[in-house]
């Protein structure tokens, strides 16, 4: 069995498939802010995972909640600007769930 609460599991998992996102997308396009903020956002959605799995879960919700709010206007953002649909409206959307999933979370360690 695993002794990582299962409110954690959103975190890591969205983190990896950020920092993935923006491996992929230097990889791909040779897009420097791409991985830039794949590896910060996705770190700090990992690192809430850690404090989540510890004794910080208030704050790890919060930083988690955050960092998917930014991740959400920014991409939201390139999504209005240029209309297409992947990347920008894939991460957007699942960057809205996961702040959603977060304050819901924070809301209830308060």
């Amino acid at each position: 069995m695993s002794s990582i609460p299962g409110s954690a599991h959103p975190a890591f998992g969205f983190g990896a498939i950020t920092i993935a996102g923006g491996l992929l997308g230097y990889v791909r396009k040779g897009s420097k802010p791409s991985l830039g903020a794949g590896i910060v956002c996705g770190g700090l959605l990992v690192a809430s995972g850690v404090m989540i799995s510890g004794d910080s879960q208030y704050a790890g919700h919060s930083l988690a909640a955050g960092t998917s709010a930014l991740m959400t206007l920014g991409m939201g953002h390139r999504l209005l600007k240029t209309g297409k649909f992947m990347p920008a409206g894939v991460v957007s959307v699942l960057a809205a769930a996961s702040m959603g999933y977060h304050v819901k979370k924070a809301i209830e360690w308060k």
